[in-house]
Formats: C-alpha cells, structure tokens, sequence
C-alpha cells in the first residue's frame, strides 16, 4: 500500500528534458495530486495533507480559491471534462464533487469503508470509478446529478428537483461494486472508448474489468509485478494498459493478448503514479526521485526516397507516396504475425529501385531485417502478403543491384547477400562500428561512437575519416557531393570523401534533413524548419507547431511526415537562404535582380551582409540615415556618407566622416568635415601638412577675431611668422620670453624695445649654445587629393537609388575644396565675421601701409559642399584584406599556431577540448616567445609606430602572394629532442633537479609543436610516455632523499624507481640505487631482487657487476626482509603520481588526460602532477600536432 507521505515522491525533482517554469507557493504541507481542465483559461488544482483543495491559476501564479469539506487526507483530484466540477478522493472514506464555479460540494459519495485512494470522472459517460482500500472497486452513476446541477428546461423538473431537495433524493448511486482483489485497491481507471475498467492493488495484480448496461465482471488478471501495483491506466492512443509500481517498474501489457510486452526499471526509486498527455504520445511517472516524462514508441515513420517516390511505413503497411501526383497508396502488409514485442516498427528503410525490393530494419531481437520484393501489379493491393526474407543484423541497406549489406556487430563485419537472402561476401570493418549507411553504389558509411569512416567493400580500402559527434542519420545531396551528418543536438557538412566542411550545433533536438536542388541543407528541430549553406551559415525558414520529418525539398515546396505517418507539403520562403547562397557564390547578376525584385530588409541580414563583408549591398536595404553613414563608411562611399552626414548633422558623425575621408586622401572632405564642427585646431594643422600657406594665414587672423591666444600663437608657428609670435607674447604679457624669442631669431629692433621695457628683469641668454630655431620648412608641393587607386566600378554602384550624380563638372570643385564656411561661437556668419575683420583694420590706420590688408578674405556660403575631385573611372576604395594571423587561426586547429597569432584565448580552449589542460600558468612564456618569434618587426621612422610582419612557414621568393602559409613556429620536435638529450646527460650526472626541469620542459612543449607525418606523431606520444616517466621517477627520488629519517619509504620509493621506463643505463643507475638502500636496511631478500634485475641487463661498468654479485650472494645466504614494504615485484603495477604508492592490476585508477598518468580515484578533477597542466580524469579529444590527422 503507497505510504500517505510518498504518494508522489517529491514534487521539485524533474527530469533535464522538464525543468520547472512555474513554482506556485504558499503549501507548506505534502502535496498529493493535482488535475487540470480545460474549460476556463490555466486554472490547475491541488490536494494535500491539509484537508484543503486549492484551485490555482498557474499562469498568474494565484491561488483562486479553497474547498474545504473532507476530515482526512485527499488521495486525488480530477476536473470533469465538460462539467465545471472536480472529484476528490479522501482517506476520510468520501468521495466528494465540487462545482468550481460556485465552489460548493454538489455531491458526497459514501459506501467505501476504508481510504479511497483514487476517483476519476469517464471521459464520455456520467460515471466515477473509484478504488478503495477496502479491496473494492466501485462504479457510481451520476447521471441524476448532471440533471439536477443543468439548469431545468421547464417548471415540472424545477419543482421535482425542489422536491428532492426537501424531502432527501440520490444524486449519485453505486451502480457496480467490483471484488476480486485479495488486498487493499491503489488504483483504478477507465477506458477511454470501451467499457472497460483497469484496477491495481496492494496484492500486486492488475485487473481487467468489462462492464455493460447491467452488470460488470473480471475479464483477466496481469500478473508479473513483485510489489504493490500504484496506479494503472489504459493508453489513449493504443491497445495497452501501462502500470507502475513500487518493485520499482513500470510495465506495458497488450489488451488484446492480456501478456506483458514492455518493462522499464529504476535501480533505487519506486514508482507512484502514471500520467498521459491528452494529444501527444508522451507519458508521465512520478517515483521517488521527481518524475520522469517517456514515450512508449519511436515516432519517427521509417522512410526511403527515391526520385520522385517516397516508400514509408504506416500502420505495419508499406506505403507508397508519389510526389508529384500528391499520391498515396498502400503496398504491401509487412506486419509480423507472432512477435509479442512491444515497439517493434521497422527504424529503417531502404529501397532498391532496378530491384523493386525495400528492406525494412528493427530493432527487434537485438536488430533484424525483412526483406520484401514488391512486385509491380501489388501497388495498390494491400491485401497482397508476401513471405519476407528474415534475417539478424544491426543495420541493412542496399549497396548495389542485387546487394545488400548487413552488419555482424559481433565479428565486426560486413555480410553482403543477395536477393536470395544467401551470403556473397564477407568484408571486416576498418573500426568498432555500431550502424552503417548507404555512402554510393559498393561503400559503406560506418559509424562509430566519435568517428564515421566511408568503406570501399570491393578495394576494401578507407576512402574517408572523419570525426563527428554520435551521428544518427546520414543524408546524401542529390548529386551526392556532400553529405549532412545528424546527431542529436548538431549538423556536420562534409564532402563525399568526408573532407569536413562546417558543424551546427543547437540546443534543442534535431529530427530530420534533406538538401534542396540548390546545395542547401534544410533540416528541422523540434520547433523550427532551419537551412545551412556550404560556409556554415544558417537562419531559421519557418517556426513549426509540431515536429516533422522531411523527406523531399523542392523549390519552396518542403514534403515532410508528421508523427501520425501522415504526408504533408509545406510552402516555404526561400528568398532569404538564396539571397545568401548567391552572395557566397558570387552570383552578382541573381543578386541584383533579387534586390530590384525581393523585399529583403531586417537589422538580421543587414548584420549578415556587413559581416561578409558587402556592406555596399546593405546600402540598398537601408533607409535609416544613421545606418547608411555606418555602412557608407565600411563600404568606403564617401558620397553617400556625406549626404548622411548632412541629414543627421552631428557633431560625432562629421568628426567620423572627417577620419575617413582623411583615410582615403580626400582633403576637401575633411576640410569641409573640420568646418562644419568648427574644429579650428584640426584645420590649421591640415593646411599645415598640405602646405596651404594661405588658408593657414586665414585661420591666424581668424583666432585673433575670436581673441583665441593659443590659437594665434600656433598658427604663427605654423607659418612660421617670427614678428607675430614675438606680437602676440608681448601683447599677453610674456614679455621675457618675447625678448629671448626675437634675441634669438636676430630680430634686433625687438630684442631692443623689449629690452628696455623689462630693466633689471632681463633674462639671460646661454652663450656658445647652438641655436635650434622654430621654423617650418616651406611646403615642396601644394596640390590636390593623394594619389588614389582607380579601379573598375562595382556591380552594386548602379542600383543605389538614393546615390550621388555621376556627371559632374571637372572644373567644379577646387583641389582644396571650397573656402572656410565657418560659424562662430557668437552666432555670426560668415559675412559678419568678414565685418569684424574688415573694421578692425580700418580703425587701425588709415594709411596703405599699415591695416590688416584683408581685402582677399572671401568665405563662400555655408551649404556648398565640397564633393570628391573627378575622375574618368569610379574610385571605390579597396576593401581590407584579411591579416595573416587572422588566417592562421582560421584555417587551424594547432594551438601552437593560433598562440603565435596571439589568439591565446582560442589556443587555450583547444588545449582544453584536446588535452584537458586547464593550468596554463606554465604555457605563458612558451606562448608569447611563440608569437613573438613568430614576427619580424620593422622600425620606419622614429614618428611611426613599429610595422610588424608575420613570418610564414617554408616561405620563398617563388611562393605565390595570395597563399599563406602556416606560421613559423620557434619550438619544434628536433627541440624536443635536444631538451631530451641534455635531460639525459644530467640524470646520468646525478642532477636531478636540473633533468625535472628539462623533462618537464619537454611537456609544456610539445602541446604547442606541429609535426608532419604520422610516424612523426607516434615519436611525439612516445616522447610524452618517455618524459612522464622520468619526471615520475626523478619525482620520487628527490622525495626519497628528503625523507632520509624513514627507511621503509626509502625502500619502497627506490623499488618504486626502478619500474619507471627509463634508458638501460639510467635503469642499471636506479637498481643500484635501490638494491643499495635495501641491502643497508637489512631487507636481503628485495636486495636480491634488484640485484638479480641488475644482473639481466648487463651492466657494461665492471663495479656494477661485481657489486650485484657480490649483494646477491650475500644475501642468499639469508633470504629475509626486516621491513615489511608495499611492493611485490611480481604482480604489475603503476605508481600514483601524487601519492607514490603501487596501483596494482585489477585496481581502479584514473589517468592524466594529457601525459597519461595514473592516479588513485580519489585525485578525480585535481591537477595532474607530473605535467602540471592537466587534471587527472578529465576529458579530451587526444592530441592534435600534424595535419596528416585532419587528413
């Protein structure tokens, strides 16, 4: 009997595939069941240990209201499907039904004499079953309450229902009682069509009821649970009955044939109650631990097409589904007479088109296969029953005419047979492979856990090698060029040699694929129809309100199953994906019509152009004004992004346009960019540095109108007016630096007037100093724009609708672009400011010779705006080529390679997926020496920063410029060999802190080299195996040394020593060294084993030889050990890396990810000490050094 407290088990607990999205508070108490209904919107009701029913609205988060009425515990809750009313189930031995809308108890059902553990409303009728504890199973009629509660249709049943009311009526009758169980009753529960009745009880049985208009009767009784039957029901969908219970299962029974077919089993938690959603095929079980949410069959109909027929099974019937006449007929039964197992649809399906022959596989009996031969008059005659070929294998497919392959898992082999079902060839499989599928006429695709391979079966031969996720389909192009691999949450392109292309990952579960006439892969999720081009870009086509299953892509037509088996044809919108797939292969012509044509728009494809970098295609989809300028000035249009400037007219925007216009030479622009932010520094600085002398005279007589002192004193340094800046000192009251500077400049007449007007406050002039004078050198050339590149017009430039005009007058636009256009920061224009001027001079002097002379200051009006000077072809300026180690990265999977592009980030997340390093303190040199040598750096000028250039691997002067190759890289595998060697020499000289470093050294580079071939790769992994057991062994050693204090760890870590795969002479070194210790510490017997290991290798040193022999025949003498050690030589072992102690064969250990040591278990996910990079236990690909692995 299920224990009042764990009904349900707990009610937080759920499964990764159901997380919660709503917690509804306020229960303090055991929650026991809760319902849902749908006639109002999201109300959901609970019942618990507090006697309460509660009726929530879950979307709001809302208790609405409380039922109060039952003494005891409530058991269940239900709402009635039509009816605004709940049932309720007490262990105060009532039944109650409660209207929700009026929240009163309209009903209390009596007669059970123990806890009623369970009642539900039937689907269709106005009944209630019920289960007791009592042993009974009760059938109440509440036909007479449906009428009493429906509003009367006429006086005479108003005043007969007042009359019941007053003088006492039966709202609700028990119509059967049904016994039969031996013990208390858990469960019981209606057929949803048949009058049929299912109950499970404490004395482990499930029982069939039938009832009709009179009686009701036991039908059968399901024997095979071990403990006390929960909750039972009938499937919604199907002839079965699922029950759990609490022996910690959950079994399927056929109604029909009464047997069990199905059982799921939990190790720890007992099950408790069973849910069915009410249109999906999706169960729920509550256990112990939370729930857990299932399907009882595979979905996914099997299917096959070939050309414009599509073969799927639906019902155990072959189908047949022709495409273009939207045909469907039934071919052949395929249905196994005989089979009890449950879930037993064919998986796969393939079919043979010059055989007419399909073969369906399943999963039934470990995997087997049917083979049917459909003859051509069967189409359409579904009564036809053919006698299938049977046979046992993994997977089955058509590989040529008249063949098929099947798979031996168990010899790892392929049989391939012909029509006959008779065995032609036997071929073994280059992997462990567990599926395989159809990859051209005579190959297999072979699928392993992390890796897929195509097999040639006549050459016998290994045409491709992949590595991949768990795939679950492979889909073929139609021109079968490519090939789409599906895994469970990921897309892998590849070519038809399995040369990797691009992987998609998504977070939610992919379903199916197929490749459109274009090269596009359309493939669908659960929710969504997505594409993904060649290049890996993809982009969701439509949103889906239930999964299907693609079997054909044709032009916007997608023809697809659903989960009923049923063929559907889904129109689509393709413009997008096309758009794109012209863009990337550079059909400009599709392009532009597409363009003229399509309503292509969105924030989306305006990212997606300007990140491949058209950002002059994204013009033509733009008509924000702030978006063009952006894109105006990634495309380099400088015109356009002049008219944007103008619109927006910000200060931010003119300053941006100035910085490229200055980028692309164009000086008007900027002229014109620096004058409309007033920005009066800038401009003086500009005339400088193109030599405009006149316009820079301008600009000082302008910063004296604007009384700007600074202003006045640069532009007179600009120019190199030595009078006016000893004027303008004098005039703000640096009188002694005006003095040094016309002293200086020999401008004696000054110096003099100067002189006499600062006395005794003279400064003093250093003599026989060298005098560095401030002056400008006068400008060589003054001309136009820089140099630019002409080059052909863009096929986009005509179709700007918005552009500038083509035409325009050479004699135009000046070289420098128009004069100053200037507003002031008093608010006055041009004209104005030319006044202030003017008037200035005049009141100055009268005479010719004195005055300001400014009769030549003309500024044009505000709004003439420079434009670029013309030419006889278009400038578009070239777009920025990709940087070398922007390349290097790309096209990479070495981590040494992207460190030396000092992408240390991705070279550590590929250490991190390869090697399971996680501790890269000790990679931060080796990293930047790599990207430092890895560049030369070429100093221009003292004012210009210093150019760096990558260096490339194996380059020459005969390389051609638009290859680039790998980078040069300063650690190589000769290196490693070098660092070996000197390793080598200082273990044999005794320095083993010297020789840790050195082999240490080799492990915190070898993980950053890149070799060539594959012989190359297998001496890098010996190397690591040789440098992890010597930082092992020099490890413990240097540990024995300092625990000098205790003899038996002594001992045990030179025995330990000495099993390190070490060279022979370093090995004689460490049997010397133990058989030494051993023999001080009195323990004669292990000495003699050392000296006997000693003995074998044959020691060259004469002193080794004789010391062995001299130990060995002492020590027999007395074969004793007077410490006992945790060491036998005899039985295999490792050393933990961290401990030190043995770990004998049979013993459980774990290992570092990357060098391979071993570690007790306990040292799970801790750094591993040998290498002090990884941690031990981790995860990892493997190592990556050679592009013959990619390969």
């Amino acid at each position: 009997m299920p224990t009042m407290a764990s009904t349900i088990g707990p009610t937080t607990t759920t499964t990764s595939a159901m997380m919660p999205s709503t917690t509804l508070t306020s229960l303090n108490i055991a929650v026991r069941a809760l319902g849902s209904t749908q006639l109002v919107a999201n109300p959901i009701g609970f019942r618990g240990d507090d006697y309460k029913i509660k009726v929530w609205n879950y979307k709001i988060h809302r208790c609405l209201f409380t039922l109060l009425g039952h003494l005891d515990y409530i058991r269940t809750v239900q709402f009635h499907n039509e009816y605004p009313w709940i049932v309720s189930a007490s262990d105060d031995q009532t039944i109650r039904i409660w209207n929700w809308q009026s929240r009163t108890c309209i009903s209390v059902l009596t007669g059970h004499n123990h806890y009623v553990m369970c009642a539900s409303f039937h689907p269709k009728e106005d009944l209630v079953v019920s289960a007791s504890l009592d042993q009974t199973v009760r059938v109440w009629d509440i036909g007479s309450l449906r009428k009493k509660t429906v509003s009367p249709a006429d006086d005479i049943l108003r005043l007969s229902q007042m009359n019941t009311d007053l003088f006492g009526g039966v709202d609700v009758v028990v119509k059967y009682v049904l016994e039969g169980h031996d013990r208390g009753v858990n469960w019981a529960s209606f057929h949803p069509s048949l009058p049929l009745i299912v109950s499970g009880a404490d004395d482990r049985q499930v029982k069939l009821w039938r009832m009709n208009d009179t009686k009701a009767w036991e039908v059968d009784t399901l024997r095979g649970h071990v403990n006390n039957v929960s909750c039972v029901m009938f499937h919604a969908r199907q002839d079965i009955i699922v029950s759990n219970s609490e022996d910690k299962s959950i079994r399927v029974w056929d109604v029909t044939k009464r047997t069990g077919v199905q059982t799921f089993r939990r190790e720890h938690d007992r099950f408790w109650i069973l849910a069915s959603h009410p249109e999906m095929n999706l169960l729920a079980a509550g256990h112990d631990g939370g729930m857990i949410v299932f399907k009882l069959e595979r979905e996914r109909p099997a299917f096959s097409v070939s050309g414009d027929f599509l073969y799927y099974v639906k019902d155990r019937f072959l189908r047949l589904y022709e495409f273009s006449t939207v045909k469907d007929t039934q071919v052949i039964p395929i249905r196994r007479p005989g089979s009890t197992s449950f879930n037993q649809n064919p998986r796969t399906l393939s079919y043979s088109p010059t055989d007419n022959a399909v073969l369906a596989c399943s999963v039934v009996d470990g995997g087997s296969y049917e083979l049917y031969v459909v003859p051509k008059d069967s189409i359409g005659r579904s009564d036809t029953v053919q006698e299938a070929k049977i046979g046992t294998g993994g997977s089955a497919i058509f590989v040529a005419r008249n063949r098929f392959a099947i798979l031996d898992r168990s010899n790892n082999q392929v049989l391939v047979k012909n029509l006959k079902n008779e065995i032609v060839k036997k071929s073994t499989l280059p992997i462990a492979t567990d599926a395989i599928f159809y990859a051209g006429t005579g190959n297999l695709l072979c699928r392993a856990e992390d890796r897929v391979v195509i097999f040639d079966l006549q050459q016998r031969l290994v045409l491709g090698d992949l590595q991949t996720p768990f795939i679950k389909y492979a889909i073929w192009s139609n021109d079968m060029e490519g090939v789409a691999l599906l895994s469970k949450h990921a897309v892998v392109i590849a070519t038809k040699k399995l040369v990797h292309r691009c992987t998609l990952h998504e977070t939610i579960r992919i379903k199916s694929g197929a490749w459109d006439d274009n090269g596009v892969f359309i493939y669908t999720t659960l929710n969504h129809i997505k594409y993904c081009l060649p290049n890996g870009d993809n982009g969701i086509i439509k949103t889906l309100d239930v999964p299907i299953y693609i079997t054909k892509v044709s032009g916007s037509i997608i023809y697809c199953l659903d989960r009923d088996g049923k063929n559907r044809a889904i129109n689509i919108d393709a413009t997008e994906y096309i758009f794109k797939l012209s863009l990337l292969k550079k059909f400009f012509d599709h392009v532009m019509s597409m363009i003229r044509s399509s309503q292509l728009c969105g924030q989306a494809m305006i990212a997606y152009l300007q990140q491949k970098g058209f950002p002059d295609v994204a013009l033509h989809f733009v008509k924000d004004e702030r978006t063009r300028f952006n894109l105006a000035l990634e495309s380099g249009n400088i015109q356009i992004a002049v008219a944007s400037a103008k619109e927006i007219n910000e200060k931010d925007h003119w300053y941006r346009l100035g910085v490229e216009a200055l980028r692309q030479g164009n000086a008007g622009i900027v002229e014109y960019a620096y004058q409309r932010t007033k920005n009066f520094e800038r401009l003086s600085f500009l005339y400088l540095v193109t030599g405009n002398m006149d316009k820079l005279s301008k600009m000082l007589k302008i910063a004296e109108v604007k009384n700007d002192v600074m202003g006045q004193f640069h532009n007179a340094l600009y120019l190199g007016d030595i009078h006016e800046r000893v004027k303008i000192l004098e005039n703000v009251g640096h009188l002694p630096l005006a003095y040094i500077t016309a002293k200086v400049h020999g401008l004696h007449e000054d110096a003099e007037r100067l002189e006499a007007q600062l006395g005794d406050k003279l400064p003093i002039i250093p003599e026989g100093k060298t005098r560095s004078l401030l002056v400008p050198p006068s400008p060589l050339i003054c001309g136009g724009d820089w140099p630019l590149l002409n080059v052909v017009k863009g096929i986009f430039e005509s179709l700007d609708s918005r552009g500038v005009e083509e035409e325009e007058d050479e004699d135009g636009v000046d070289a420098w672009g128009k004069d100053l256009d200037i507003v002031n920061d008093d608010g006055l224009q041009n004209e104005d400011l030319e006044e202030m001027i003017t008037d200035k001079g005049v009141n100055e002097g009268n005479d010719e010779e004195e005055g300001w002379d400014l009769e030549d200051l003309e500024l044009p009006p505000e709004d003439n705006t420079p434009k670029a000077p013309s030419r006889s072809s278009v400038f578009v300026i070239p777009t920025t080529g990709i940087p070398v180690i922007e390349i290097w990265t790309q096209k990479s999977s070495f981590a040494g390679e992207h460190a030396a592009a000092r992408n240390f980030y991705t070279a550590m997340r590929l250490l991190f997926r390869q090697l399971g390093i996680r501790n890269f303190t000790p990679l931060k040199t080796v990293f930047v020496d790599l990207h430092t040598a890895s560049h030369s750096y070429l100093p221009i000028s003292s004012s210009t920063p210093v150019i760096s250039l990558a260096i490339e691997k194996g380059w020459n002067e005969s390389a051609t410029p638009t290859v680039r190759r790998p980078p040069a890289l300063i650690f190589s595998f000769s290196l490693c060999g070098e660092k070996l060697k000197a390793g080598y020499r200082a273990t044999t000289n005794g320095k083993f802190k010297e020789a840790l470093q050195f082999f240490r050294s080799i492990l915190h580079t070898i993980p950053v080299i890149v070799v060539e071939s594959r012989r190359e790769v297998d001496e890098v992994k010996e190397l690591i195996d040789i440098a992890k057991e010597y930082v092992l062994g020099l490890q413990m050693e240097l540990t024995r040394r300092e625990n000098r204090e205790n003899p038996v760890r002594q001992q045990e870590l030179a025995a330990y020593f000495t099993h390190c795969k070490l060279q022979t002479p370093h090995l004689r070194l460490a049997l010397l060294n133990a058989m030494t210790v051993c023999y001080k510490a009195r323990n004669l017997n292990t000495a003699a084993t050392f000296a006997r290991r000693l003995l074998e290798t044959n020691p060259t040193a004469e002193n080794q030889a004789r010391t062995a022999r001299q130990v060995l025949k002492n020590a027999e003498r007395n074969l004793i050990d007077e410490h006992e050690l945790n060491y036998d030589f005899r039985n295999p072992f490792v050393v933990c890396a961290v401990t030190y102690v043995p770990i004998y064969r049979g013993q459980k250990d774990i290992a570092c990810s990357y060098c391979n040591s071993r570690f007790v278990p306990d040292y799970q996910g801790q750094l591993c000490t040998v290498c002090n990079l990884a941690v031990a236990g981790a995860d990892a690909s493997g190592l990556l050094c050679s592009p013959s692995q990619i390969r």
